[in-house]
């Protein structure tokens, strides 16, 4: 059993995951802010490997992937910086970007960097699943390492049948159709939305993304899903002030 499995089969609930960019705002924060998320009570992390065209991202992470793409940070630096996560970190950790970076960096390489790093899953958005089945998913098998897929609202049930089928882990609920750092909005349409996937009653956990900012928007999420991923609420508050004590304070923010 990996560790994002674990996870799930230790905590059925209120599983707080945060993203941030590999290489921002410095380029060898990256394992230093992963220590202090996971000091300040992180169930888990997701760390973007930055991409030059962020089309699902709103403008806090785009600036993030520009500043970490600036800083000199790839792919090939991140699997070096993380060499030695695992002396230090033991909570679940996912790479999250786009799928040009991954296959120019080669699918098989990339997944056995993973395996090599200790990092458990991926999420890889645009990534289509037929090609995922098809072309990679031996592969990531081979080497342990979980994809997760997205749900949207516009996600049809035969569909998030079969991603429920094809997962290893979780399955990451996008809370709407807008991009990343819009503020979540329980409408009665994103609530029917929720009802639906949950009338599905599928196999996998579920984690709620895209406009988890504050406490009452967590617990919120966390009413329809195991949990919430916390991003750009994150990334902007460390563009500012990215050392220990702000990051543990920003943390309190959902853990108190």
């Amino acid at each position: 059993m990996n560790r994002i499995n674990q996870l799930f089969e230790d905590k059925k609930s209120n599983i707080l995951s945060i993203y941030y960019t590999a290489g921002y705002p410095n380029l060898n924060d990256t394992v230093r802010i992963a220590e202090e998320l996971q000091q300040s009570g992180a169930d888990m992390l997701e760390i973007g490997f930055p991409y030059s065209d962020p089309v699902a991202d709103g403008p806090v992470i785009q600036a993030s992937s520009k500043l970490a793409l600036d800083n000199g940070m790839d792919i090939a630096l991140l699997f070096e910086q993380l060499k030695d996560l695992r002396k230090t970190v033991n909570i679940p950790v996912l790479l999250m970007g786009y799928v040009n970076p991954m296959l120019q960096y080669g699918v098989e390489n990339f997944c056995k960097s993973c395996a090599e790093v200790g990092v458990d899953g991926c999420i890889v958005p645009d990534l289509p699943m037929a090609e995922y089945e098809a072309f990679y998913s031996e592969t990531f098998k081979r080497y342990g390492i979980s994809n997760i897929f997205l749900v949207t609202p516009q996600t049809s049930a035969e569909r998030i049948q079969k991603i429920d089928k094809l997962t290893n882990g979780f399955i990451y609920l996008v809370s709407s159709s807008a991009t990343t750092g819009k503020n979540l909005q329980l409408s009665q349409t994103t609530e029917d939305y929720f009802a639906r996937i949950a009338a599905l009653n599928l196999k996998n956990p579920i984690i709620i993304g895209f406009g988890i900012n504050s406490k009452e928007t967590f617990a919120k999420a966390c009413e329809y899903a195991n949990g919430a991923i916390v991003g750009s609420a994150f990334v902007k508050s460390i563009a500012e002030e990215n050392n220990a004590e702000n990051i543990k304070t920003f943390m309190e923010t959902f853990t108190s």
